[in-house]
């Protein structure tokens, strides 16, 4: 009897496999499922805010140079909708979408279902294509610059009416090239000096950005023209204006002014901020490293005006803070 176990064993294998057992059918369906449906991961597609976007594919870059037979495209946006043509977003004849002025609620998932024959003779394949896309913005930078001026006693209207009019005269060098001066922090200090006794000095602090916005107009074409550009060529003069004061003073007779500049003391620094409600974050976004991006859900922009951090209480993208 327990010879014959294995006898029984082999015929009874036989009868299942000619058969054809439940479980080999349903591992054959998973096979087949597997060759005909391929979802790879999502894809990071990154959209300067209020611009055309690049053709977001539908296919991958094998198929992209194969012909497809009967190709049918469809697109579902971040809550699942399927998308449809209209003023915002174009599918293309290829399955291509492409955003005409993209707008921070666009910002999400959007899945692409692709059907097509390699040959007609071929049964129907499917697709499945996620991209993440991300809008993004330039960074707001400017350049921070710091000066002491011997000053007036602190409670004179003297200092107030000079600031008034030192900022006048630094708005009218750089107006010619778009960027505006911005007064952030002046005060008047007594200071103790080696020597010399205690005297009034002002601290001014001010900054010098571009007045470019992403919606308005470019102050011109040229490349030359790019935000960086001017805003050097406006250091370049506003340091040449206090070298001047320090040219002019030194050919002056005395008595010296009340009010003049303290030579040295110009100081510089290049700052690089973001919008509220985005970051930079070169690990997390290594093809657009300088890109402000916004913030993904449940993570808000932090104090420093770089980065994103995490709050898990937001679900929406770009949140300015956490509810």
């Amino acid at each position: 009897m327990e010879a014959s176990a294995p006898g029984r064993a082999r015929r009874g294998w036989r009868r299942a496999r000619a058969a054809g057992s439940p479980l080999s059918r349903a591992a054959m369906v998973l096979v087949v499922s597997a060759l005909v449906l391929w979802a790879p991961p999502s894809v990071k597609v990154y959209v300067m805010l209020h611009q055309k976007s690049p053709h977001v594919l539908c296919v991958t870059q094998r198929l992209r140079n194969s012909e497809l037979v009967d190709p049918s495209f469809q697109w579902h946006g971040p809550k699942g909708k399927i998308i449809s043509e209209n003023s915002t977003a174009q599918i293309t004849s290829t399955g291509s979408l492409v955003f005409q002025n993209f707008e921070e609620s666009m910002s999400g998932v959007y899945t692409c279902f692709l059907e097509y024959k390699p040959t007609v003779e071929e049964v129907i394949k499917n697709l499945q294509l996620k991209y993440v896309v991300y809008a993004y913005r330039e960074p707001h930078y400017y350049y921070q610059f710091t000066a002491r001026y011997h000053a007036a006693p602190c409670n004179s209207i003297y200092n107030i009416s000079f600031e008034k009019k030192l900022l006048q005269i630094l708005s009218k060098l750089v107006l010619d090239l778009s960027c505006e001066v911005s007064l952030l922090k002046s005060e008047c200090h007594r200071v103790k000096m080696q020597r010399a006794g205690l005297q009034n000095e002002l601290f001014f602090t001010f900054s010098v950005s571009s007045l470019d916005t992403e919606k308005g107009p470019k102050p011109c074409a040229d490349h030359s023209c790019e935000s960086s550009k001017r805003l050097s060529k406006a250091k370049n003069l506003i340091e040449r204006f206090f070298n001047q004061q320090v040219e002019v003073l030194g050919r002056r007779a005395e008595p010296l002014p009340e009010i003049y500049y303290i030579e040295g003391t110009l100081q510089m620094v290049w700052i690089n901020r973001c919008f509220p409600g985005y970051g930079m974050n070169i690990l997390k976004h290594p093809r657009c490293p300088e890109c402000c991006v916004i913030c993904s859900p449940g993570s808000y922009n932090s104090r420093d005006g770089i980065h994103c951090l995490q709050c898990n209480s937001s679900l929406v993208f770009g949140a300015k803070a956490c509810l």
